[in-house]
């Protein structure tokens, strides 16, 4: 079984249920004037868990997480689902991958954040209570509820804004449904797309390399689902190693993690 990598820092803190914000269940999913989603207001907030503010090591990097009430990022958002389903997250919480909730690396935990997918205006507020992902170029992990809410379920990745909301309230957090949608400028008319009976394949690329041993190396270190290919870039013959296929996206994530966790930090999943 693929593990999420979690680190060693963290404490434990009592589950919480996930449950609808009570200080705005009653318009959370409502928008103002001009369509950008209201921030909840937090009556009771919850406290920051403190063993998830010190500074923690994951492959040779360390992280420092740290009060950013600032804190507003563009980057890249993946999503992560049933393989951690019921495990407990870095706040000592339950994951549950319907739930609107994230994983950052360094904001404080349990916190709110509004994440907008910037490919069709969707925004949802979300709950912190992991750390997460540990790729150099992903800014945040989203649950699987999460993903289907923003649009990014089938896609795996997307490019996406994060703003820092404050602290999380003592219980709960957006369950699924209470997207806000923010106004977008309407695409331009695109005919649909013909009916197809092709499944989307997605394959994961573990890396590339200037030496054919090294990648063969690697391809046998990953396993039988591994494979090489050679690819040309800016007249340059690379070598890659893919590992795959996946029908589906939920499992090529899962078998990303895996391959992180191998030691290919830079693992993405490619459709082909």
């Amino acid at each position: 079984m693929l593990e999420r990598l979690i680190p060693s820092v963290r404490i434990g803190a009592a589950a919480a249920s996930m449950l609808v914000l009570a200080a705005c269940a009653s318009g959370g999913r409502d928008l103002p004037r001009g369509g950008v989603p209201t921030p909840p207001v937090v009556s009771d907030p919850a406290p920051i868990v403190s063993g998830t503010m010190r500074p923690y090591q994951i492959r040779g990097r360390w992280y420092h997480p740290a009060h950013q009430p600032n804190y507003e990022e563009v980057g890249q958002a993946s999503w992560y689902g049933p393989g951690f389903h019921g495990r407990p997250t870095a706040t000592g919480e339950r994951f549950d991958e319907n739930a609107l909730t994230a994983a950052h690396k360094t904001l404080p935990l349990p916190g709110l954040v509004e994440v907008t997918n910037l490919a069709n205006g969707r925004s949802a507020i979300l709950r912190l209570n992991d750390r997460g992902p540990f790729v150099d170029d992903r800014i945040i992990d989203l649950s699987r509820g999460a993903a289907q809410e923003l649009g990014l379920l089938n896609a795996g990745l997307g490019q996406v804004r994060v703003r820092y909301l404050g602290p999380a309230p003592r219980q709960g957090g957006w369950v699924a449904g209470g997207v806000q949608t923010a106004s977008a400028p309407a695409p331009a008319a695109v005919a649909p797309p013909a009916a197809t009976t092709t499944t989307s394949i997605y394959w994961i690329q573990a890396g590339s390399f200037a030496d054919r041993n090294n990648a063969r190396a690697a391809t046998r270190r990953l396993g039988d689902r591994a494979r090489m290919d050679s690819v040309h870039v800016n007249g340059r013959r690379l070598w890659r190693v893919m590992v795959g296929p996946w029908g589906d996206p939920n499992q090529a994530e899962q078998a990303r993690r895996g391959v992180i966790a191998h030691g290919f930090a830079d693992a993405a999943i490619v459709g082909g």
